[in-house]
């Protein structure tokens, strides 16, 4: 395969129940910006959603006319997104200013990481180098007010 034609990145495509919704948990509470999008009927149906160097994809699924997919199970079932960051920690704080509830932050594989589930099921998180050591929990320590 030419080096030209190699793949640039990885996006993940998630289908949303109420687009609306997934809106704004990902622009109103997660901070990602809407970089591209389509719009059907004066709906947004799919868009590309980023923050900094991360992006991700959402696409409506109709439910009446044309062409219709409805999933077997739940969304969002048994599926996780990583983010990785510069600090997971501030991302946290972000988020609880924001009105959201993200997980406490721990240690897990040398990495800060705290989570989110998304309107449908899907498990959002954010993760970063962590200096404290495996299954610390944020909150634990007084020096975690300055970390």
């Amino acid at each position: 395969m030419a080096a030209e034609a190699d793949p640039q990145c990885v996006m993940p495509f998630f289908a949303v129940s109420d687009m609306d919704a997934s809106l704004r948990f990902y622009i109103d509470g997660l901070g990602f910006v809407m970089a591209e999008r389509w719009i059907d009927e004066g709906t947004v149906r799919w868009c590309r959603l980023q923050r900094g160097g991360a992006a991700l994809m959402l696409q409506d699924f109709r439910r009446d006319g044309g062409k219709s997919w409805s999933p077997d199970g739940p969304l969002g079932l048994g599926v996780s997104i990583m983010f990785f960051c510069r600090d997971a920690l501030s991302i946290y704080r972000e988020f609880l200013a924001r009105g959201l509830t993200p997980s406490v932050p721990f240690v897990g594989n040398g990495l800060w990481v705290t989570s989110l589930r998304d309107p449908d099921g899907y498990r959002v998180e954010f993760e970063s180098p962590a200096d404290r050591p495996e299954g610390t929990v944020f909150g634990d320590t007084p020096s975690d007010a300055t970390a």
